[in-house]
């Protein structure tokens, strides 16, 4: 049981991050779902919409969860949004056009290609937030 828990705490970011990741995927999902096949709107701006409620809720959670950020001072909230919303613009860029070229221009299918980049935003997200955004002093 001692080794399990020392292997937890080695890892804690990694595995508290796919916890969030998974949480802020559905989020996103949640959003991007039923403005996409119930409202009818473009993949594109179907995503732009959940992009901007999922990095809101990653920020929020990614912080003190798998960061151990606890600092909520302007001064230090500040520099770390700043941050973690340019990478994850990056990212989102990323996303919105790959699916604008393989949905909206190519006519494929937006809830398989959805789920196609997510995987690869989870990774980028993953490091940029690690090496860029809360990184240890």
């Amino acid at each position: 049981m001692e080794k399990i828990i020392a292997l937890i705490r080695k890892h804690w970011d990694v595995i508290a991050y796919l916890v969030f990741g998974v949480l802020t995927t559905a989020v996103n999902y949640l959003v991007y779902l039923p403005v996409y096949n119930l409202l009818g709107l473009s993949a594109a701006v179907s995503n732009m919409i959940a992009w901007v409620v999922a990095v809101a809720f990653a920020f929020v959670t990614n912080k003190p969860f798998v960061f151990r950020s606890h600092d909520w001072s302007a001064k230090v909230v500040l520099p770390e949004l700043t941050k973690f919303v340019g990478c994850r613009l990056a990212s989102g860029v990323m996303e919105t056009v790959i699916l604008l070229i393989t949905v909206d221009l190519l006519g494929w299918n937006g809830n398989l290609w959805k789920i196609i980049t997510s995987v690869l935003v989870v990774v980028l997200n993953y490091f940029a937030s690690k090496l860029l955004v809360f990184r240890k002093k």
